[in-house]
């Protein structure tokens, strides 16, 4: 069987489950004790993964922010960040977003069979484009490629989508959720998760492993499989 890296799950939402607001403009869940905290989580992956509609939605960076993370990192002989991926059927990321103009580090696109040609014609020479293969393959197949090209340890960071497709797909072995002391209210607003069927039921609960208050929010860690690491 073709081997995946560890794979952490790490998501911020409300009390009632929004990954943001129903407008277009940033809501922010977490606070600046967190961020470092997230920080640390980066500096210890290989890759961060986010889907396009966080691309074209948040335009993350996706960079260690601490310069002595970005030390630490270097003396190991590391990129000061880990590699940045994403995944799209359609292939339409904008070139300037901050995906792919943050940062000297490698930034892998994934995309269906049908768009990879055009997607590489529209990014040039700023990604690595590769043919993710079947859709309903296709997380799995972007897990079994990063861990060839040597990702151990993969940090996912949304959206609600790519949460979901892993989730129900089993890919996941950790997930750190981080809860915000507010409601949203809003149903138009991004879930934290689709319908689907999920591994950890009520006849297969989640391992809770900590809880910890961070200022007014609380992180919460399950491990999703017999593949968790105590960190």
């Amino acid at each position: 069987m073709a081997e995946r890296p560890y794979t952490l799950l790490s998501c911020s939402m409300s009390l009632d489950g929004y990954l943001g607001g129903a407008t277009d403009r940033r809501l922010l869940l977490s606070n600046d004790a967190d961020f470092d905290r997230v920080d640390e989580v980066r500096a210890g992956s290989d890759a961060i993964l986010v889907g396009a509609a966080t691309v074209r939605k948040d335009n993350p960076r996706l960079l260690v922010r601490e310069a002595h993370r970005r030390r630490e990192r270097a003396a190991a002989g590391l990129p000061d960040s880990p590699a940045k991926v994403t995944v799209t059927a359609r292939g339409d990321l904008d070139p300037r977003c901050n995906f792919f103009t943050a940062g000297d580090g490698e930034k892998l696109v994934y995309c269906d069979t049908d768009v990879v040609r055009a997607t590489r014609a529209r990014l040039g020479p700023l990604a690595t484009v590769v043919d993710a293969g079947r859709p309903d393959r296709r997380m799995r197949r972007v897990g079994e490629d990063l861990h060839d090209r040597g990702v151990r340890r993969l940090m996912v960071e949304g959206g609600g989508t790519v949460h979901t497709q892993f989730l129900t797909d089993g890919l996941a072995d950790e997930l750190q959720l981080v809860v915000a002391p507010f409601f949203v209210g809003d149903s138009r607003a991004r879930r934290f998760v689709d319908d689907g069927r999920f591994p950890w039921c009520s006849d297969h609960r989640a391992r809770l492993v900590e809880t910890r208050p961070i200022g007014d929010v609380v992180l919460i860690r399950y491990a999703l499989s017999d593949r968790f690491e105590e960190a």
